[in-house]
Protein backbone atom coordinates (compact mmCIF):
# COMPACT_ATOMS: atom_id res chain seq x y z
CA UNK A 1 0.00 0.00 0.00
CA UNK A 2 1.45 3.34 -1.00
CA UNK A 3 1.84 6.20 1.44
CA UNK A 4 1.35 9.76 0.36
CA UNK A 5 3.81 12.13 1.87
CA UNK A 6 4.78 13.93 -1.32
CA UNK A 7 3.47 15.46 -4.52
CA UNK A 8 1.37 13.31 -6.85
CA UNK A 9 1.98 14.02 -10.54
CA UNK A 10 -0.64 12.83 -13.05
CA UNK A 11 -0.80 13.89 -16.71
CA UNK A 12 1.71 16.65 -16.05
CA UNK A 13 -0.25 18.13 -13.15
CA UNK A 14 1.05 18.14 -9.58
CA UNK A 15 -1.28 17.69 -6.63
CA UNK A 16 -0.06 18.18 -3.08
CA UNK A 17 -1.51 16.42 -0.03
CA UNK A 18 -4.72 18.21 1.00
CA UNK A 19 -5.33 19.61 -2.50
CA UNK A 20 -8.19 19.22 -4.99
CA UNK A 21 -7.54 19.37 -8.71
CA UNK A 22 -9.26 18.59 -12.00
CA UNK A 23 -6.84 17.17 -14.55
CA UNK A 24 -7.78 17.00 -18.22
CA UNK A 25 -7.46 13.59 -19.88
CA UNK A 26 -6.92 14.56 -23.53
CA UNK A 27 -6.29 12.12 -26.37
CA UNK A 28 -7.86 13.58 -29.53
CA UNK A 29 -10.30 16.24 -30.68
CA UNK A 30 -13.67 15.54 -32.28
CA UNK A 31 -13.80 15.29 -36.08
CA UNK A 32 -15.01 18.92 -36.06
CA UNK A 33 -11.67 19.92 -34.45
CA UNK A 34 -13.59 20.77 -31.27
CA UNK A 35 -11.58 19.91 -28.14
CA UNK A 36 -12.90 17.22 -25.81
CA UNK A 37 -12.40 17.88 -22.12
CA UNK A 38 -12.47 14.73 -20.02
CA UNK A 39 -11.92 15.80 -16.39
CA UNK A 40 -10.26 13.54 -13.88
CA UNK A 41 -11.29 14.69 -10.40
CA UNK A 42 -8.56 14.19 -7.81
CA UNK A 43 -9.05 14.70 -4.07
CA UNK A 44 -6.14 14.29 -1.66
CA UNK A 45 -6.16 14.22 2.11
CA UNK A 46 -3.31 15.64 4.16
CA UNK A 47 -3.27 12.30 5.97
CA UNK A 48 -1.38 9.49 4.19
CA UNK A 49 -3.31 6.48 2.92
CA UNK A 50 -4.07 4.40 -0.16
CA UNK A 51 -5.06 5.72 -3.57
CA UNK A 52 -8.38 4.53 -5.01
CA UNK A 53 -9.48 5.00 -8.63
CA UNK A 54 -13.19 5.05 -9.54
CA UNK A 55 -13.91 4.59 -13.25
CA UNK A 56 -17.01 4.33 -15.43
CA UNK A 57 -18.04 4.82 -19.02
CA UNK A 58 -15.59 2.40 -20.63
CA UNK A 59 -18.61 1.68 -22.80
CA UNK A 60 -20.30 4.89 -23.92
CA UNK A 61 -23.88 3.62 -23.53
CA UNK A 62 -23.47 2.45 -19.92
CA UNK A 63 -24.85 5.55 -18.23
CA UNK A 64 -25.75 3.90 -14.91
CA UNK A 65 -22.07 3.45 -14.07
CA UNK A 66 -21.44 7.09 -14.93
CA UNK A 67 -24.24 8.08 -12.56
CA UNK A 68 -22.68 6.12 -9.70
CA UNK A 69 -19.33 7.91 -10.00
CA UNK A 70 -21.15 11.23 -10.49
CA UNK A 71 -22.93 10.72 -7.18
CA UNK A 72 -19.67 9.90 -5.42
CA UNK A 73 -18.39 13.30 -6.55
CA UNK A 74 -21.61 15.30 -6.06
CA UNK A 75 -22.11 14.01 -2.49
CA UNK A 76 -18.48 14.57 -1.53
CA UNK A 77 -17.85 10.89 -0.88
CA UNK A 78 -14.72 11.27 -3.00
CA UNK A 79 -13.15 13.61 -0.43
CA UNK A 80 -11.10 11.21 1.70
CA UNK A 81 -10.12 11.57 5.32
CA UNK A 82 -6.90 9.78 4.36
CA UNK A 83 -5.21 8.94 1.09
CA UNK A 84 -6.30 9.95 -2.40
CA UNK A 85 -9.43 9.35 -4.48
CA UNK A 86 -9.34 9.71 -8.26
CA UNK A 87 -12.62 9.77 -10.21
CA UNK A 88 -12.99 9.23 -13.96
CA UNK A 89 -16.77 9.22 -14.60
CA UNK A 90 -16.44 8.83 -18.38
CA UNK A 91 -13.47 7.10 -20.00
CA UNK A 92 -15.01 6.60 -23.45
CA UNK A 93 -16.16 10.19 -23.95
CA UNK A 94 -16.43 9.66 -27.71
CA UNK A 95 -18.95 6.83 -27.27
CA UNK A 96 -20.77 8.72 -24.51
CA UNK A 97 -21.32 11.75 -26.77
CA UNK A 98 -23.07 9.49 -29.30
CA UNK A 99 -24.51 7.07 -26.69
CA UNK A 100 -22.75 4.19 -28.43
CA UNK A 101 -20.92 1.33 -26.77
CA UNK A 102 -17.85 1.49 -28.98
CA UNK A 103 -15.43 4.17 -30.11
CA UNK A 104 -15.99 5.93 -33.44
CA UNK A 105 -13.53 3.46 -34.99
CA UNK A 106 -15.87 0.62 -34.00
CA UNK A 107 -13.54 -0.81 -31.37
CA UNK A 108 -14.57 -1.92 -27.90
CA UNK A 109 -12.26 -0.11 -25.49
CA UNK A 110 -12.47 -3.02 -23.05
CA UNK A 111 -10.85 -5.33 -25.60
CA UNK A 112 -7.77 -3.27 -26.53
CA UNK A 113 -5.90 -2.91 -23.22
CA UNK A 114 -3.09 -2.19 -22.47
CA UNK A 115 -3.27 -0.25 -25.72
CA UNK A 116 -0.65 1.42 -27.82
CA UNK A 117 0.69 4.98 -28.04
CA UNK A 118 0.50 4.88 -31.84
CA UNK A 119 -2.50 2.59 -32.29
CA UNK A 120 -6.20 3.21 -32.94
CA UNK A 121 -8.10 5.90 -31.06
CA UNK A 122 -9.43 3.36 -28.55
CA UNK A 123 -5.95 1.85 -28.15
CA UNK A 124 -4.45 5.28 -27.45
CA UNK A 125 -7.01 5.99 -24.73
CA UNK A 126 -6.30 2.60 -23.13
CA UNK A 127 -2.54 3.23 -23.28
CA UNK A 128 -2.83 6.66 -21.69
CA UNK A 129 -5.02 5.33 -18.87
CA UNK A 130 -2.68 2.43 -18.15
CA UNK A 131 0.59 4.35 -18.36
CA UNK A 132 -0.34 7.71 -16.85
CA UNK A 133 -3.11 7.06 -14.30
CA UNK A 134 -3.19 3.43 -13.14
CA UNK A 135 0.47 3.30 -11.96
CA UNK A 136 -0.40 5.84 -9.23
CA UNK A 137 -3.27 3.85 -7.66
CA UNK A 138 -3.59 0.98 -5.18
CA UNK A 139 -7.21 -0.07 -5.84
CA UNK A 140 -9.67 0.28 -8.73
CA UNK A 141 -13.48 0.14 -8.78
CA UNK A 142 -14.84 0.02 -12.33
CA UNK A 143 -18.60 0.50 -12.86
CA UNK A 144 -20.42 -1.10 -15.80
CA UNK A 145 -24.01 -1.65 -16.95
CA UNK A 146 -25.80 -4.56 -18.64
CA UNK A 147 -26.31 -4.74 -22.39
CA UNK A 148 -29.13 -3.10 -24.30
CA UNK A 149 -32.48 -4.46 -23.12
CA UNK A 150 -30.93 -6.93 -20.65
CA UNK A 151 -31.08 -5.82 -17.02
CA UNK A 152 -28.31 -7.05 -14.72
CA UNK A 153 -28.88 -7.50 -11.01
CA UNK A 154 -26.31 -5.46 -9.07
CA UNK A 155 -23.26 -7.71 -8.99
CA UNK A 156 -19.50 -7.80 -8.73
CA UNK A 157 -17.33 -9.89 -11.02
CA UNK A 158 -14.03 -11.23 -9.77
CA UNK A 159 -11.67 -14.04 -10.66
CA UNK A 160 -11.91 -17.09 -8.44
CA UNK A 161 -9.17 -17.90 -5.90
CA UNK A 162 -8.16 -14.25 -5.43
CA UNK A 163 -8.33 -13.85 -1.64
CA UNK A 164 -7.83 -10.08 -1.71
CA UNK A 165 -10.68 -9.47 -4.15
CA UNK A 166 -12.87 -11.97 -2.29
CA UNK A 167 -12.41 -9.96 0.90
CA UNK A 168 -13.08 -6.64 -0.81
CA UNK A 169 -16.16 -8.09 -2.54
CA UNK A 170 -17.62 -9.15 0.82
CA UNK A 171 -16.99 -5.64 2.15
CA UNK A 172 -18.63 -4.04 -0.93
CA UNK A 173 -21.80 -6.02 -0.22
CA UNK A 174 -23.45 -6.30 -3.65
CA UNK A 175 -26.34 -8.82 -3.77
CA UNK A 176 -24.27 -11.15 -5.98
CA UNK A 177 -20.61 -11.87 -6.72
CA UNK A 178 -20.09 -13.73 -9.98
CA UNK A 179 -16.84 -15.62 -10.42
CA UNK A 180 -15.62 -14.91 -13.96
CA UNK A 181 -12.27 -15.21 -15.66
CA UNK A 182 -10.31 -12.10 -16.57
CA UNK A 183 -10.87 -11.54 -20.28
CA UNK A 184 -7.85 -11.03 -22.48
CA UNK A 185 -7.11 -7.37 -23.29
CA UNK A 186 -9.70 -6.12 -20.79
CA UNK A 187 -9.12 -3.32 -18.29
CA UNK A 188 -9.62 -5.78 -15.44
CA UNK A 189 -7.04 -8.27 -16.76
CA UNK A 190 -4.50 -5.53 -17.41
CA UNK A 191 -4.89 -4.18 -13.88
CA UNK A 192 -4.49 -7.72 -12.55
CA UNK A 193 -1.18 -8.11 -14.42
CA UNK A 194 -0.04 -4.80 -12.95
CA UNK A 195 -0.90 -5.92 -9.44
CA UNK A 196 -3.78 -3.46 -9.06
CA UNK A 197 -6.84 -5.09 -7.40
CA UNK A 198 -9.98 -4.21 -9.40
CA UNK A 199 -13.62 -4.72 -8.43
CA UNK A 200 -15.86 -4.75 -11.50
CA UNK A 201 -19.47 -3.76 -10.77
CA UNK A 202 -22.32 -4.57 -13.16
CA UNK A 203 -25.90 -3.39 -12.77
CA UNK A 204 -28.95 -2.28 -14.73
CA UNK A 205 -29.10 -1.92 -18.51
CA UNK A 206 -27.76 0.46 -21.15
CA UNK A 207 -29.41 3.86 -21.71
CA UNK A 208 -31.13 3.65 -18.32
CA UNK A 209 -30.45 4.90 -14.80
CA UNK A 210 -31.93 2.73 -12.05
CA UNK A 211 -32.06 4.00 -8.46
CA UNK A 212 -31.69 0.56 -6.84
CA UNK A 213 -28.62 -0.26 -8.93
CA UNK A 214 -27.14 3.18 -8.38
CA UNK A 215 -27.64 2.95 -4.62
CA UNK A 216 -26.02 -0.48 -4.58
CA UNK A 217 -22.93 0.91 -6.34
CA UNK A 218 -22.66 4.03 -4.18
CA UNK A 219 -23.20 2.16 -0.90
CA UNK A 220 -20.69 -0.49 -1.91
CA UNK A 221 -18.07 2.14 -2.70
CA UNK A 222 -18.67 3.76 0.70
CA UNK A 223 -18.20 0.43 2.48
CA UNK A 224 -14.88 -0.21 0.75
CA UNK A 225 -13.65 3.31 1.49
CA UNK A 226 -14.68 2.86 5.13
CA UNK A 227 -12.84 -0.47 5.22
CA UNK A 228 -9.70 1.26 3.92
CA UNK A 229 -10.01 4.04 6.52
CA UNK A 230 -10.73 6.67 3.84
CA UNK A 231 -14.42 7.52 4.23
CA UNK A 232 -15.24 10.82 5.89
CA UNK A 233 -16.91 10.40 9.29
CA UNK A 234 -19.90 12.47 8.12
CA UNK A 235 -21.08 9.56 5.96
CA UNK A 236 -22.94 6.59 7.39
CA UNK A 237 -22.15 3.08 6.22
CA UNK A 238 -25.16 0.84 5.74
CA UNK A 239 -25.21 -2.90 6.32
CA UNK A 240 -26.38 -4.92 3.28
CA UNK A 241 -29.93 -6.23 3.69
CA UNK A 242 -28.76 -9.72 2.73
CA UNK A 243 -25.39 -11.41 2.69
CA UNK A 244 -23.96 -11.45 -0.84
CA UNK A 245 -24.35 -14.66 -2.82
CA UNK A 246 -21.19 -15.97 -4.50
CA UNK A 247 -21.95 -17.58 -7.86
CA UNK A 248 -19.71 -20.22 -9.43
CA UNK A 249 -21.85 -21.16 -12.44
CA UNK A 250 -24.91 -19.84 -14.26
CA UNK A 251 -26.97 -20.59 -17.34
CA UNK A 252 -29.00 -18.61 -19.87
CA UNK A 253 -32.58 -19.59 -20.69
CA UNK A 254 -33.23 -18.76 -24.33
CA UNK A 255 -36.37 -18.08 -26.35
CA UNK A 256 -37.81 -21.12 -28.12
CA UNK A 257 -40.02 -18.89 -30.28
CA UNK A 258 -39.91 -15.40 -31.75
CA UNK A 259 -42.58 -12.98 -30.63
CA UNK A 260 -43.62 -10.39 -28.07
CA UNK A 261 -42.05 -11.07 -24.70
CA UNK A 262 -42.98 -10.16 -21.15
CA UNK A 263 -41.14 -11.29 -18.03
CA UNK A 264 -43.23 -12.01 -14.93
CA UNK A 265 -40.46 -12.42 -12.34
CA UNK A 266 -38.28 -9.83 -10.67
CA UNK A 267 -34.52 -9.54 -10.77
CA UNK A 268 -32.71 -11.07 -7.75
CA UNK A 269 -35.58 -13.54 -7.18
CA UNK A 270 -34.84 -17.11 -6.09
CA UNK A 271 -36.66 -19.66 -8.23
CA UNK A 272 -37.51 -23.31 -8.15
CA UNK A 273 -37.55 -25.61 -11.17
CA UNK A 274 -40.85 -25.26 -13.02
CA UNK A 275 -41.63 -21.72 -11.83
CA UNK A 276 -43.22 -19.42 -14.42
CA UNK A 277 -40.77 -16.79 -15.70
CA UNK A 278 -42.72 -15.04 -18.44
CA UNK A 279 -44.48 -15.60 -21.74
CA UNK A 280 -43.98 -15.14 -25.47
CA UNK A 281 -46.97 -14.24 -27.62
CA UNK A 282 -47.55 -13.35 -31.27
CA UNK A 283 -49.14 -10.05 -32.40
CA UNK A 284 -52.27 -11.86 -33.62
CA UNK A 285 -53.30 -13.59 -30.40
CA UNK A 286 -52.81 -17.12 -31.72
CA UNK A 287 -49.87 -18.15 -29.55
CA UNK A 288 -49.05 -17.86 -25.87
CA UNK A 289 -45.92 -19.77 -24.85
CA UNK A 290 -45.08 -19.90 -21.16
CA UNK A 291 -41.39 -19.72 -20.26
CA UNK A 292 -40.58 -21.81 -17.19
CA UNK A 293 -37.45 -22.35 -15.14
CA UNK A 294 -35.67 -25.59 -16.07
CA UNK A 295 -33.62 -25.49 -12.85
CA UNK A 296 -33.54 -23.77 -9.48
CA UNK A 297 -31.43 -20.66 -8.77
CA UNK A 298 -31.31 -16.88 -8.54
CA UNK A 299 -32.19 -14.63 -11.48
CA UNK A 300 -29.26 -12.31 -12.14
CA UNK A 301 -30.30 -10.96 -15.56
CA UNK A 302 -33.67 -10.39 -17.24
CA UNK A 303 -34.29 -9.48 -20.87
CA UNK A 304 -36.63 -6.47 -20.83
CA UNK A 305 -36.99 -6.16 -24.61
CA UNK A 306 -40.64 -6.27 -25.73
CA UNK A 307 -39.77 -8.26 -28.87
CA UNK A 308 -37.48 -11.29 -28.98
CA UNK A 309 -36.29 -13.76 -31.59
CA UNK A 310 -35.81 -17.48 -31.31
CA UNK A 311 -32.53 -18.12 -29.50
CA UNK A 312 -32.39 -14.76 -27.74
CA UNK A 313 -31.20 -14.84 -24.12
CA UNK A 314 -34.16 -14.24 -21.78
CA UNK A 315 -33.00 -15.04 -18.25
CA UNK A 316 -29.62 -15.62 -16.63
CA UNK A 317 -30.04 -18.00 -13.69
CA UNK A 318 -27.47 -19.37 -11.27
CA UNK A 319 -26.82 -23.10 -11.34
CA UNK A 320 -24.08 -23.51 -8.72
CA UNK A 321 -23.41 -21.39 -5.63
Amino acid sequence: MSTETNILTILGESIKPGEHKEVNFVVANLHTSSPVNVPIIIERSKKPGPTVLFTAGIHGDEVNGVEIVRQLIAKGINKPKSGTIICMPIINIFGFINLKREFPDGRDLNRVFPGSKNGSLASRVAHKLITEVVPHVDYVMDFHTGGSGRFNAPQLRIAKANKQLYGLAKVFGAPFVLYSKNLNKSFRNTCYKLGKPLLLFEGGKSFYIDDIVTNSGVNGAKRVLHHLGMLSSKFKVSTPKKECVFIEESKWIRAKFSGMFKASVKINAKLEKGDLLGNITDPYGKMNYFVKADHSGYIINVNQSPVVYQGDALFHITTKL
